[in-house]
């Protein structure tokens, strides 16, 4: 969704879709402002065990807004983005990410997913793919595509 659809995010899903009361409960009490943070959103998944997907569903339909991407990507105040390019990338980690390349974009839980197997933040990951000159696609929580 771009900018100007700021504040219509439910239009992006099925008018059958329905807002799962107890996950709509659990953003309730993380939301501020009609924002809520993608690590809050990514807790309550965890809390409830659901998919993230299913809370970035929840989240739309609430007509909230996702902020401060994990990855850097979107959410920040006032560059929207603050990942920035690496210095050096190490060849292990540009071997991992270009094994998990789907169309030549990385998604988002395998940028988490090489952070997790690499010990390393997920900005790592995501600052690595800016100087390779690769796009992270598939938002967990469907921010994007």
């Amino acid at each position: 969704m771009t900018h100007e659809d700021a504040g219509h995010y439910a239009v992006k899903h099925s008018p059958d879709t329905r807002l799962d009361p107890r996950i709509a409960g659990a953003i309730k009490k993380k939301i501020s402002d009609d924002r809520i943070t993608c690590a809050a959103a990514h807790k309550i998944a965890g809390e409830l065990d659901v998919l993230p997907a299913n809370v970035g569903v929840a989240i739309d339909l609430m007509e909230a807004r996702i902020n401060r991407c994990q990855l850097g990507l979107f959410g920040y105040s006032p560059e929207q983005r603050i990942v920035k390019p690496a210095e050096n990338v190490t060849l292990e980690l540009e071997e991992m990410i270009k094994k998990s390349l789907a169309n030549k974009r990385l998604s988002c839980a395998s940028a988490w997913g090489i952070a997790r197997k690499l010990g390393i933040p997920k900005m790592s990951v995501s600052a690595a793919c800016e100087a390779l000159k690769i796009k992270i696609s598939s938002c967990q929580l469907g921010s994007f595509r």
